[in-house]
């Protein structure tokens, strides 16, 4: 028996059913596009909070230590380091993805990210105060550290001739050499 559907004669639809087609088609799939991002979207907030919570926390532990500034300086590298090598995804989400955070979480984490830094600061200073590390511009010595924990992607990405245990050794000893005095 014949078709419902509208046709030119030749059997094919007609345009305006097309038309009606790909715009259920359209529909559908930016529903489905809005259903993804906001997954996508939940889980990026969940991977960044949850590894800059692991940085503020382990900051924290440091701080209360009565330890010197050089010494607290040394712990949060091997702890940045230690969470490049064995956590190297998360921690490549919070430090590459956060920029793709909604608001209002992109500013929560700036924020953060921003407390972080001046406390690294901080510590770097009393450093300096103390005469422990050279008079150097604190922020530039923070930008030097978790950029060099940064490139521990690039590591990762080769056939990682060293172990871990030689490149944390390794950066530890370039990077608190650079600060001392």
């Amino acid at each position: 028996m014949g078709s419902t559907e509208p046709t030119d004669g030749l059997g094919k639809a007609s345009a305006a059913q097309n038309a009606v087609d790909f715009k259920d088609t359209a529909v559908k799939f930016r529903a489905l596009s809005f259903e993804l991002l906001a997954r996508g979207d939940k889980l990026l907030q969940e991977i960044v909070f949850h590894a800059a919570t692991e940085c503020n926390q382990h900051l924290a532990e440091v701080d209360t230590k009565n330890k010197s500034a050089l010494e607290k300086i040394e712990e949060i590298i091997r702890f940045h380091i230690g969470m490049m090598i064995n956590n190297f995804e998360a921690y490549h989400v919070m430090t590459h993805e956060w920029i793709h955070l909604e608001e209002p979480h992109l500013s929560n984490f700036i924020n953060q990210r921003r407390n972080y830094v001046q406390r690294l600061e901080a510590i770097i200073g009393e450093g300096i105060e103390d005469r422990e590390m050279k008079p150097i511009i604190p922020y530039v010595a923070v930008l030097t550290i978790l950029s060099a924990v940064r490139g521990l992607e690039f590591w990762h990405r080769s056939r990682k001739k060293y172990s871990p245990r030689q490149i944390e050794d390794n950066m530890v000893a370039h990077l608190i050499a650079g600060l001392r005095c």
